[in-house]
């Protein structure tokens, strides 16, 4: 975990290399921490939402994606002031694989049952019947959780996971619990 003082640099810093460059619109600025000595390294910059962009819109309460259409229509994003961070989110990316060999599992998705509630946010295009192809990305589903810390975020995670349910392929849900 970083200090909200390192977490500070970075959001300045990552705002001054936006300004520098005046891109105006949503995108993921990587960093390599060395949160031990308090020192961050630039990776890059992705013009485009990541597949993890569902943990900010948690701790945000902001849609990342009507943003992107809004601010394409000529509407000024929130200053990073104006954007209140509130509590602590995580994502488990459940994949289509053997979580002992991490080699991918396609096949026909025989049941579901797929797990919500308070603080629980699933993003998934499968459904009872679904034929994982064996030729793309086994990426099948995410799951997000948000707690008031990271020690709630993980209890209420590990919740979810052992509410969802998925048989005829094998997932990284074990791996993840």
């Amino acid at each position: 975990l970083i200090s909200e003082d390192l977490r500070k640099q970075m959001t300045e810093a990552s705002v001054k290399l936006i300004s520098a460059i005046g891109y105006e619109n949503a995108g993921t600025i990587e960093y390599l921490v060395d949160d031990k000595a308090e020192n961050f390294y630039f990776m890059e910059m992705n013009t485009r939402l990541q597949v993890e962009h569902p943990v900010s819109e948690m701790v945000t309460g902001l849609d990342l994606v009507e943003w992107m259409i809004r601010v394409e229509e000529g509407e000024k994003i929130p200053s990073q002031d104006e954007i209140e961070i509130k509590g602590h989110a995580i994502e488990c990316r459940i994949l289509a694989e053997d979580p002992e060999k991490f080699i991918p599992n396609p096949g026909k998705v025989q049941k579901l049952y797929v797990p919500g509630g308070k603080d629980v946010r699933v993003d998934t295009h499968i459904y009872a019947g679904y034929i994982v192809p064996p030729y793309y990305d086994s990426l099948i589903a995410k799951v997000i959780t948000w707690g008031n810390n990271r020690d709630e975020a993980i209890r209420v995670m590990k919740e979810a996971l052992r509410d969802f349910k998925i048989t005829g392929i094998k997932t990284t849900i074990p791996f993840h619990l």
